[in-house]
């Protein structure tokens, strides 16, 4: 299963390369930024996405019963599991046996759901004013290089990285410097890669993991 985390930061950031409020335009970031030099702000970005992720462990420690939610994910796991086992074996009788606690097990999911939304609902205000107001006067556009293109996901509000043709398009349309050199990476970009790859050990540390 998907870490719920996981979730909640790819809904805050996957569209601040574009203008959705219309405060701005072009990626997530400032031509004359606080926070100087590409070194320098991979490691202060790396050090928000920590700090962002204790703030969400904290707010999730303090709202979700992880013993219950744990109860939760284990009995609906193992029923579904039983349940596919007994489609794909064709016995009638374990299949009527097991529909009969449909409704129960849509009861626990329900609440399962509203479980993991509670802490959403607090921390997605604050993550979208630091996300709008804070970090672009904090950091230019691009903070980090990579040594190969990360643009995997074939959309064009999903580029993770500079691109050649990108870089000529925003010239021509008189936008930007939004980037100096092929694969930079975006600002968003790099907080969300950083985001993904602490979430898992502060969850661990935290003890708010679902996986325990």
């Amino acid at each position: 299963m998907i870490e719920f985390n996981f979730i909640l930061n790819l809904l805050d950031i996957i569209y601040l390369q574009g203008d959705i409020f219309g405060f701005r335009e072009g990626p997530l970031g400032s031509d004359d930024p606080l926070i100087k030099g590409m070194l320098l702000s991979v490691f202060a970005v790396i050090g928000l996405s920590i700090l962002l992720n204790l703030f969400n462990a904290g707010i999730r420690k303090k709202l979700v019963d992880s013993v219950k939610l744990k109860r939760i994910m284990k009995e609906t796991k193992g029923w579904q599991k039983e349940r596919m086992a007994a489609f794909r074996s064709k016995d009638q009788k374990k299949i009527a046996e097991l529909s009969k606690k449909s409704q129960y097990m849509n009861k626990m999911q329900m609440e399962m759901m509203q479980m993991n939304m509670r802490p959403m609902m607090i921390t997605i205000i604050p993550l979208l004013l630091i996300f709008y107001f804070l970090m672009p006067t904090l950091f230019s556009y691009t903070v980090a290089l990579s040594p190969i293109p990360l643009n995997v996901i074939p959309v064009d509000f999903f580029q993770l990285t500079c691109t050649v043709e990108k870089m000529a398009q925003d010239a021509a349309a008189g936008m930007g410097p939004y980037c100096n050199a092929e694969n930079e990476i975006y600002l968003w970009a790099w907080y969300f890669l950083t985001a993904i790859a602490f979430s898992g050990i502060i969850m661990k540390v935290t003890k708010t993991s679902m996986n325990e």
